[in-house]
């Protein structure tokens, strides 16, 4: 039987644009009170501006995840605002393309404060609450890039296949005490994550590498956010055909490099033009 979500409230991080703002605005449909967190004051605010404005109930606060002490402050306003706290959804995080050897240590560990740490700062202020009312459903906003790594995309591919590796895990370790836990794997998503990573790689072109049937609307992750807490699984997937293809990757790992080492040609042909470019302009 499906769990009614009315009333039980929910804290999404990277709540101001993309998957985390689509999410918000369909669990407050889902008549869940909302708590957005994210680094943008003014984005936040529209959103809760436009969520009450429909009738859901929602509180924003600006939040680093990287920072565990504002993550725990954000907790703590769901709590004060809504009486208690039923669901997290750890989405927050960024990545970058560039080869391995090329990433200063600096960027990997940037990187892991956000996108893995951030998770578990997200997820461990959250816990004891929902071990003592002994109900709870936390999700992690993983990727399909957590079972199969693409080239110039290991690093940010690492931290989600440590997400999704502490999510199944967790998922095991508390589920005797009635909290679920969820890792989600969107596939290409129209959101402003490759606009983001884009300006971090130096502009390389990311987006050629999501053909246009690999893409899809944050409202459709969303959707299967809410679905997966109405009826709980370890994964959310919004393509069975990635997720078939992710698994045979794993089994014939030969074949899954011929497939994506264009990306490596590609990659190598634009760093060559660049360089030329660069040359041309002294």
């Amino acid at each position: 039987m499906p769990i009614s979500l009315t009333d039980k409230p929910i804290v999404i991080t990277g709540a101001s644009s993309g998957i985390g703002l689509a999410t918000a605005f369909e669990c407050a449909r889902a008549g869940m009170p909302v708590v957005l967190a994210a680094r943008r004051e003014d984005r936040l605010r529209d959103a809760v501006d436009r969520i009450r404005s429909q009738g859901g109930r929602a509180v924003s606060i600006v939040c680093d995840v990287a920072d565990p002490e504002a993550s725990a402050k954000m907790i703590d306003v769901c709590l004060s605002s809504f009486g208690s706290i039923y669901s997290v959804f750890a989405n927050a995080g960024y990545g970058i393309e560039k080869p391995v050897h090329e990433m200063p240590d600096a960027d990997v560990r940037a990187m892991f404060e956000v996108n893995f740490f951030g998770t578990l700062n997200t997820i461990r202020p959250a816990l004891p609450h929902m071990i003592r009312a002994g109900a709870g459903h936390v999700l992690v906003c993983s990727s399909c890039l957590a079972k199969f790594s693409i080239p110039y995309f290991s690093i940010y591919s690492a931290t989600k296949a440590a997400q999704n590796h502490i999510s199944r895990a967790m998922n095991l370790e508390l589920r005797a005490k009635g909290i679920r836990v969820s890792s989600v794997h969107p596939i290409g998503t129209s959101t402003e994550f490759f606009q983001t990573a884009q300006r971090l790689s130096g502009d390389q072109a990311i987006l050629e590498h999501t053909p246009a049937f690999f893409t899809q609307s944050p409202e459709k992750v969303a959707k299967a956010v809410v679905k997966c807490l109405r009826s709980p699984r370890p994964e959310v997937w919004t393509s069975t055909f990635v997720r078939v293809g992710m698994a045979l990757s794993g089994l014939v790992p030969r074949i899954a490099d011929r497939a994506v080492h264009r990306m490596v040609r590609d990659y190598d042909r634009r760093a060559a033009s660049n360089e030329a470019a660069s040359v041309g302009a002294r």
